[in-house]
């Protein structure tokens, strides 16, 4: 009896990512992305963007999840690829997903690593053990590759700081920023899910429940002011908690966002420029990072 569904569709390279995002909407379990001529989609090396013009998606779903009437109603509003659904067994399952998967370099030193492989042999790699499941965040997505950049190039803004990873999802941003030095990390995440992949994805990478809390809420915590918040979310809940996450970080402390498309970056960027010092935004594949400090006098 088939464990699994995993529905494969084409996309036209621009728009794989976003076709990610919808079927992590829809409940993918997991979700790869490969060239149109079944090649993995591998991160490209550094300064170089893939020229692929179709990319096939493939997602992992629950055996009785009601995929084909939410493609029917999804179908409505998008113009949905042609597409194959095939039931998979637990090994056949097995099998796939850990052949979509390949250590991951992010910066200079940041790799991601699923536990299958052996850690990239330099001296002073930061490896983080990750393998794809169900919370969101392996590093495949441009988001994640945004924000784990960010943090590998700014390592000296962690060092035995406290920082907040609002919406944690697996957890990868708040075990990289554990990795890099953070001194304490607050992981937040409205999933009860995902708190609980981020607390097993901490202890597979050796970090204290001391030094990354996991815990499962709506809201920013109250309390002291934190040095960071990173909060690679969407536009919509970024902008809701724009006070919220303001008024959280210390004068001079940074804030970090992600899960915005290009077209969104100036509608959160106004709802936090009064009290955060903006940088330029940061554009990947459709996607940006918006990042700045609290000012000192707010």
């Amino acid at each position: 009896m088939a464990s699994w569904q995993q529905l494969t569709l084409l996309s036209h390279a621009l728009e794989a990512e976003l076709w990610e995002a919808r079927l992590f909407e829809l409940g993918a379990l997991a979700v790869t992305l490969r060239d149109g001529k079944d090649e993995p989609l591998y991160e490209p090396p550094l300064g170089t963007t893939p020229l692929w013009q179709t990319t096939q998606v493939t997602a992992l779903f629950e055996a009785d999840a009601p995929l084909r009437a939410q493609l029917d109603q999804l179908a409505l509003s998008l113009a949905l690829p042609e597409y194959q659904i095939v039931p998979l067994a637990d090994q056949v399952w097995e099998r796939s997903w850990m052949e979509g998967f390949e250590p991951m370099r992010f910066g200079r030193r940041l790799w991601i690593v699923p536990s299958w492989h052996t850690p990239p042999p330099q001296p002073e790699a930061v490896n983080i053990l990750l393998d794809p499941g169900i919370a969101f965040g392996t590093g495949t997505h441009a988001t994640t590759r945004l924000c784990l950049e960010w943090l590998d190039s700014h390592a000296a803004e962690l060092s035995a700081k406290h920082w907040i990873d609002f919406g944690c999802g697996s957890g990868i941003l708040a075990i990289a920023a554990a990795k890099l030095g953070a001194g304490h990390i607050d992981a937040i995440d409205i999933d009860p899910q995902a708190v609980a992949a981020t607390c097993r994805n901490r202890d597979d990478n050796g970090i204290t429940p001391a030094q990354l809390v996991a815990t499962c809420g709506e809201r920013v915590p109250l309390g002291e002011r934190v040095d960071g918040v990173i909060a690679n979310i969407l536009a919509t809940p970024l902008i809701e908690f724009a006070p919220q996450l303001s008024a959280k970080i210390r004068p001079g402390g940074w804030l970090v966002l992600s899960g915005i498309l290009s077209e969104q970056a100036e509608t959160v960027a106004s709802a936090y420029r009064s009290t955060i010092d903006l940088a330029p935004a940061t554009e990947l594949n459709g996607w940006v990072r918006i990042e700045g400090r609290r000012y000192l006098s707010n």
